[in-house]
């Protein structure tokens, strides 16, 4: 077997064990989501009937808030489903020619980061029904204020729901923060921190709900639900501007700041002429375009792309980094290079 045989045959080997982990964790991650799916189900059903017989309006808005939890959860449930389709060549099922394996693997890469994607699309499709729901529960609020007769103080019974709702928000939130943190999959972390908002918002429909039959304050339900509307509306958009800037490509230039300063220590290169990384679902991969010594050999260069992406993977966990070669235009005159690096 030569080299480069044996070379290509390891990256296949690293790609569909990296592959392989990573669809793991994905799994991992959509079955701990029905937890939750059941969880917001549950809670939602019990606000929403609770509110309706002691004519709550904050524990209604709260019901709805719980309600984009349940869509929310069941679309990311959706895309990483679709990224776990290992099954199809091409992404939209189109075969790729018969013959070796190894010819293709970078095309299966790239149809892999494109699925891993879709964790980042219904990510924002989940954010602008959150908005949605905000906008109408806002609406309602300010409509209960401006009618008098509409207010009211909410039974007793109101607390319950509220209660209830609480304690199992900080349980998914415990355990979404564990499963993520433990998976190191940033859906659910996101969830973890969706969840904890959930909580936060269950705590104080329990305290307004609380002042108002303590108080006997007829505008505090109102108001509060109002308050509600706007949280939903917050994490709606925060979500929404995340993941919007996922999909065009925006990278932390910090982060990249760090991985130009990584390959400039790499002895070989004069100067990271070009680079940028990609998010891809949880995983990261990174495009390069370095200068080096104009009379190095192809197998120079490509032994330096190698010792590069290695370095990148243990350093930093970048899945797969693209190398292109730029010469130095002060090196046309250099006698001999070192190939050492």
């Amino acid at each position: 077997m030569t080299k480069f045989k044996k070379h290509t045959t390891e990256e296949m080997d690293y790609w569909e064990k990296t592959q392989a982990n990573e669809l793991s964790k994905i799994r991992a991650s959509q079955h701990h989501l029905i937890y939750n799916l059941v969880a917001y189900v549950v809670i939602s059903i019990i606000e929403y009937w609770l509110a309706e017989i002691s004519k709550s309006q904050t524990l209604r808005a709260d019901a709805f808030n719980n309600l984009s939890g349940i869509i929310s959860t069941f679309l990311l449930m959706m895309g990483l489903h679709i990224a776990q389709d290992v099954d199809d060549d091409d992404i939209i099922g189109a075969k790729l020619p018969d013959g070796n394996y190894q010819a293709h693997i970078g095309s299966d890469q790239r149809v892999q980061f494109v699925r891993w994607r879709y964790e980042t699309i219904f990510s924002l499709v989940t954010a602008v029904v959150m908005v949605a729901i905000a906008l109408s529960v806002i609406i309602d609020g300010i409509k209960s204020l401006l009618t008098p007769a509409s207010r009211v103080v909410p039974q007793p019974v109101a607390l319950i729901g509220a209660g209830i709702a609480s304690i199992i928000m900080l349980v998914v939130w415990y355990m979404n923060r564990q499963t993520g943190l433990k998976l190191k999959n940033a859906a659910l972390l996101a969830s973890a921190q969706d969840s904890l908002s959930d909580a936060f918002t269950s705590i104080g429909t329990l305290i307004s709900i609380g002042g108002a039959l303590l108080f006997n304050l007829r505008w505090l339900d109102g108001a509060t639900s109002i308050v509600v509307g706007f949280f939903i509306l917050y994490s709606g958009l925060k979500i929404f501007f995340e993941s919007s800037l996922n999909l065009t490509d925006y990278f932390d230039p910090r982060a990249e700041q760090e991985y130009r300063q990584a390959i400039m220590q790499v002895k070989p290169i004069i100067k990271v002429v070009e680079l940028k990384a990609h998010y891809n679902g949880n995983v990261v991969t990174l495009d390069a375009s370095v200068m080096v010594n104009a009379k190095m050999t192809i197998l120079q260069s490509f032994q330096l792309s190698e010792h590069i992406e290695n370095m990148l993977r243990e350093k930093f966990g970048i899945i797969d980094t693209d190398i292109s070669f730029i010469p130095d235009p002060h090196s046309f005159l250099d006698k001999d290079i070192s190939g050492d690096f």
